[in-house]
């Protein structure tokens, strides 16, 4: 089942794809489960890429994250996961996500990934 969340993302065509530009989308409602204690996490993720040929689509984000409510999952895992997702449907040319958890226990967690396209080596 988890393995075709990313199935749920769609896009659409960037119309400016001669230009680097940035969109920033902030999610401030993410949730998903604690696997050790089976306790609810709370997040916001921050999204910020560049887009090559496609745009993610809002509405299918919207749903893409809400299927991992009742998903065993840790921080580092479902921030990594979310990126892969993410870059593996969109190639962007640069996507970062900042995953700021609510605190728990007098902790807070914030985990960072960030992928750069590859570059060619002609000049």
């Amino acid at each position: 089942m988890a393995t075709q969340f990313r199935d749920i993302l769609e896009t659409f065509e960037n119309q400016n794809p001669g230009r680097d530009y940035n969109i920033e989308i902030v999610c401030p409602e993410f949730t998903s489960v604690c696997p050790k204690t089976g306790q609810p996490d709370f997040g916001t993720l921050i999204f910020n890429y560049i887009p090559e040929a496609k745009c993610v689509e809002l509405k299918s984000l919207k749903m893409y994250l809400q299927a991992f409510r009742n998903e065993g999952i840790f921080y580092e895992n479902v921030t990594n996961r979310i990126l892969d997702d993410l870059v593996a449907v969109l190639s962007p040319r640069w996507m970062h996500l900042e995953a700021r958890f609510t605190p728990r226990g007098g902790i807070s967690t914030n985990v960072t990934v960030e992928h750069y396209a590859e570059t060619s080596e002609e000049e």
